[in-house]
């Protein structure tokens, strides 16, 4: 008696139907969403409405910074960054007038550990399937639960890592051909010559290298270069009137020996270049280690106002593209 497959052709084609299916759904790296479907999948019509609602709290943060200086100052000259104790006991530090007070336009968690190395971040969802995703992060040193976490949950985001103080990511991100590690550093001027006891690069020189226009989202931690290394990202682009060549900025800002008056001027930099800080996290395990210390230390996370990054516009639809 023959096969049953053979008796009935039809049969044998529902079993294979069955089959390749099953392999298809338990794959791992079928693309759940369609890249040319990416754009209907994220659409958000009432995105714009947020965004400009947001702005104008931020607006009248602004506007209460300057009061409250001329309050306890009258000048940023005058402002103490941690006051001491002593009357009048003026009821601030530096952080109380830099708010987070842009509202995340998305979801806001935490990415990362909840101790040090996490990152609060603004819609992660918009990079889970974006086709083009690049995440730059600067100053790990082996602490990369952030990007070990951004790896596992987007299909297409490539992770570049920089730090001259490793020789590879930290454990928890395993072989990924997504993952990519260099043991240089971010600097204000490249300095990268056969001398150099580390290597030294500007972020538009890694970009110029690594044939990069746009980054997703940029991590910094660097250990209170972050002033120089930001100004000269940025000022070309204030300069220009063009949009930064990121959407979100997550960095710890560390305050050593600084002046009310210079910080200020710095984060005005920032908001200029069209930066708004929707967290913070002041570093207290830093503080716990340090205590009887100033505060110095702060996590802030920031989103790009300017331009038609993910964060802040849907992408054009398949159909709207010029022909």
């Amino acid at each position: 008696m023959p096969p049953t497959w053979q008796r009935h052709p039809r049969y044998f084609i529902v079993v294979a139907l069955i089959i390749l299916a099953t392999i298809y759904l338990a794959n791992p790296y079928q693309p759940l969403v369609r890249t040319d479907s990416y754009a209907a999948y994220i659409r958000d019509n009432e995105l714009p409405a947020r965004l400009e609602r947001a702005e104008g709290v931020y607006s009248k943060v602004i506007a209460d910074r300057k009061e409250m200086i001329r309050k306890h100052g009258p000048t940023p000259r005058d402002i103490l960054m941690f006051p001491p104790d002593k009357e009048p006991w003026p009821a601030y530090t530096v952080w109380s007038f830099f708010p987070p007070s842009f509202h995340c336009p998305h979801e806001l968690e935490r990415i990362g550990s909840l101790g040090d190395g996490g990152k609060w971040a603004c819609g992660m969802s918009r990079l889970e399937h974006k086709p083009d995703c690049l995440i730059y992060t600067f100053g790990m040193n082996y602490e990369t639960s952030f990007e070990a976490e951004l790896l596992e949950r987007t299909r297409h985001c490539e992770v570049w890592g920089y730090d001259f103080r490793s020789k590879a990511f930290g454990s928890n991100i395993k072989s990924n051909y997504r993952a990519h590690f260099f043991p240089w550093g971010l600097a204000n001027v490249d300095g990268y010559g056969a001398d150099a006891e580390h290597k030294l690069y500007t972020l538009q020189t890694l970009l110029e290298l690594n044939k990069h226009t746009y980054i997703d989202v940029l991590k910094i931690d660097i250990e209170g270069w972050e002033f120089e290394v930001l100004t000269q990202i940025l000022q070309p682009y204030i300069a220009s009137g063009d949009p930064l060549p990121f959407g979100q900025l997550l960095i710890e800002i560390h305050t050593w020996d600084k002046k009310f008056e210079d910080f200020l001027q710095w984060w005005e930099m920032l908001e200029v270049a069209g930066l708004r800080p929707f967290m913070t996290e002041v570093n207290l395990v830093y503080q716990n280690y340090n205590k009887g210390k100033d505060t110095d230390l702060a996590e802030y996370s920031f989103i790009n106002i300017k331009g038609d990054n993910i964060f802040i516009a849907d992408p054009p639809s398949p159909e709207a593209a010029p022909i």
